[in-house]
């Protein structure tokens, strides 16, 4: 079989269970009688173990499949979670990594046999006095010890509802079977099997019910039988000749259903019905509750859970409603629609030059228009927003080995992980958040006894906080350490030759701060793995800043920092604020645009030999586009400025400009890796009348 065409699915899915066994086994060490937990590690562990095998990577399965035996006997109760088992298991989930990203690079595992793990694996196994995995797998009993096969559907509670549709097939001549199915005991996918069972089955059976719910059955939480009832016109051997059809599939049993042979609807039906007279007795007349509702309430225990179950589920199995899509196809999605924007602002320039009462019924279709493509681009841009949990999701189980690898006690709280991200930008700020979060671990929460000092709790904390802010997402990292050391840093930029002792001298604590953000700037004593190299903050800042964001630090000495980076919702398409310098059109993003202001040429004073604006208790430096861009102004000397106010952080400039245009919805064209060397042109847009635009950078220019 080619299992090439099946690598990216395997890819997904793998990369889905690692983090999903990473944050079930941080779970697991702070609570180790968690049994939802356990069972959770164990199905994703088999699952891998399953995917792995069916991809033929035999090194992959063979770690898996150790790890499942593991988790089978702590599931067994025979094994206790130790913190030795928790770091072999976080071993395991690294070298799993490993062969993902050699699997992702060269589509091969890579030569690693790990033995080394799987000896520490088994030597777990054997020290609990349990060589397990035989004794817990018997033929006749699932993994957890119950017997499989047997005529389990008449222990299957019926409801009134599923009695009447019962009884109702039977009147029109159909038959009412109960079939339980088997898997073999060593079958890797157990849910496609059973997937294909269903299939097989519905070809000449409506399934009624299922025990497990088919949608347990799917996502592979049954152990190894499931018990279906069919109602069907052909005989019961038929069917179960199709159901062993299935490979791996050991056996299949079944036969008629009689309602009065079913003693658990029997006996919960009697019992309902005797609840329900002592409740009409009881009650008054408008509060008497049906005998259904009595049922639900009351019916025995040990039928009840599975009358509930049944009830939920009686129809067919339930399709997953989720679809992966390649990016690339979204990203030619992304340019259609823009495409589509641009060929609506052409109609719209168009129609507003040939404004006569004559084209009513043209100028009704421009605005549809208009609302259509609006709703298009919104729908488009849904597609490819993605909770930022698929990036923090890792963040816990990497402080908790820092905790470790640092000697100190560190806790991470993290919030807003379903705050949605365009796809392109969540797949960047991995690494730009790692870094801040290191640089909290290790540079700003103290050592214990300098913490013990200060009066603060021994757990340095460190937050992770994410939420939307407008048109833009913002992700905070903070922390309760030492703080920002102004002094420190002030020395090692003079050390360094960055800044001169008189420049020092001059500098505010924030100006200070912001030289931590300079290539290769570090206040480590002494270098170590895990920060100190004199790389982090500026590839933090670059990066961040190439997804057209910002990041800024405050911090208080022994008090702790916190650390904001600011996005954009999307990098496609944006409202932005068309304007005129000279001859030529600019767009600013409406984002960064705080006010527009009406300036008299007698109220620009001069600072330091640069020119400001004193605007509502605020110094505002300008900025005359026309000197920036080398562009001569239409404007005179004597002619009150306009003047767009842009916001980057706390900090705040002018933007002088010849003329306003008005706001519009525009594509952001990239001006390609050739024109890189102009930091405030950000990119271009072609405008309705198929003029070009380039996009001013109000970050870069403040």
């Amino acid at each position: 079989m080619d299992v090439n065409q099946y690598l990216e699915i395997f890819l997904d899915e793998t990369k889905e269970h690692l983090q999903n066994l990473n944050t079930q086994i941080l779970e697991l060490e702070s609570d180790p009688e968690g049994e939802d937990t356990v069972n959770e590690i164990f199905r994703a562990a088999h699952s891998l173990k399953g995917m792995a095998g069916t991809m033929g990577y035999k090194r992959m399965q063979n770690l898996t499949h150790d790890m499942e035996n593991v988790f089978s006997e702590v599931r067994n109760g025979n094994i206790k979670v130790q913190p030795k088992l928790i770091d072999v298991l976080f071993q395991c989930l690294d070298a799993l990594e490993e062969y993902t990203d050699n699997i992702q690079n060269n589509a091969d595992e890579g030569t690693n046999d790990n033995e080394a793990l799987i000896r520490q694996l088994n030597d777990i196994l054997n020290d609990n006095g349990s060589a397990a995995p035989e004794k817990a797998a018997s033929s006749d009993a699932g993994a957890s010890g119950e017997p499989v096969g047997g005529e389990k559907w008449k222990d299957i509670a019926l409801d009134d509802s599923q009695i009447s549709v019962i009884k109702e097939a039977q009147n029109q001549g159909k038959k009412v079977y109960g079939l339980n199915v088997v898997v073999q005991e060593n079958c890797i996918l157990k849910a496609a099997r059973a997937f294909l069972v269903f299939k097989a089955v519905e070809e000449m059976a409506e399934i009624i019910i299922s025990v497990p719910s088919a949608q347990d059955v799917e996502d592979e939480k049954f152990d190894r039988d499931f018990t279906l009832i069919l109602l069907s016109d052909v005989e019961i051997e038929k069917i179960i000749q199709a159901a062993e059809s299935v490979s791996e599939i050991e056996k299949a049993t079944g036969a008629p259903v009689m309602l009065e042979e079913n003693q658990s609807y029997k006996k919960a039906e009697e019992e309902a019905k005797a609840e329900a007279a002592e409740a009409e007795a009881a009650a008054p007349a408008e509060t008497t509750a049906s005998p259904a509702e009595v049922h639900e309430e009351t019916a025995p225990e040990k039928a009840a859970p599975a009358k509930q179950e049944v009830k939920k589920n009686n129809t067919k199995p339930v399709v997953n409603r989720t679809v992966r899509v390649d990016i690339e196809k979204l990203d030619s999605l992304m340019n259609l629609v823009s495409e589509l924007i641009i060929a609506k602002n052409s109609l719209v320039s168009v129609s507003s030059q040939e404004q006569t009462n004559t084209n009513t019924a043209f100028n009704e279709q421009i605005e549809y228009l208009e609302q259509v493509t609006t709703n298009l681009h919104e729908s488009v841009m849904k597609v490819r927003m993605v909770p930022i949990e698929s990036v923090v999701n890792k963040f816990p189980r990497m402080i908790r080995d820092l905790s470790k690898k640092l000697d100190k006690k560190l806790e991470l709280y993290m919030s807003g992980e379903e705050t949605e991200l365009d796809r392109t930008v969540v797949d960047e700020i991995g690494d730009p958040l790692m870094h801040l979060l290191r640089n909290s671990a290790d540079h700003g929460i103290e050592s214990a006894e300098i913490r013990a000092q200060r009066g603060k709790p021994s757990v340095g904390s460190i937050f992770l906080d994410a939420y939307q802010d407008g048109n833009n997402v913002v992700i905070e990292v903070r922390d309760d350490g030492n703080g920002i050391d102004t002094e420190a840093v002030k020395e090692k930029a003079i050390e360094r030759g960055s800044i001169t002792p008189e420049q020092a001298a001059n500098m505010t604590d924030k100006e200070i701060v912001n030289l931590l953000f300079l290539p290769s700037f570090s206040t480590a004593k002494k270098v170590t793995d895990v920060s100190g190299r004199g790389v982090g903050l500026d590839v933090v800042r670059s990066k961040i800043e190439s997804l057209s964001g910002e990041v800024e630090v405050k911090t208080k000495l022994g008090e702790g920092s916190t650390w904001t980076i600011r996005l954009p919702l999307t990098l496609a398409i944006i409202q932005a604020l068309m304007v005129v310098v000279g001859d030529e059109k600019y767009a600013i993003s409406l984002g960064s645009i705080q006010t527009l202001e009406d300036i008299v040429p007698g109220d620009v004073k001069l600072v330091q030999n640069k020119e400001v604006i004193h605007l509502r208790g605020q110094v505002i430096p300008l900025i005359r586009l026309n000197e920036v861009l080398d562009i001569e102004s239409k404007k005179t000397a004597d002619e009150n400025l306009i003047v767009v106010i842009v916001k980057k952080g706390d900090k705040m400039a002018g933007l002088v400009i010849d003329e306003l245009i008005g706001q519009q919805e525009i594509v952001i064209k990239s001006l390609g890796k050739y024109i890189k060397q102009c930091k405030f042109i950000s990119g271009a847009t072609i405008l309705g009348d198929g003029e070009i635009a380039l996009i001013l950078d109000a970050n870069a220019l403040i």
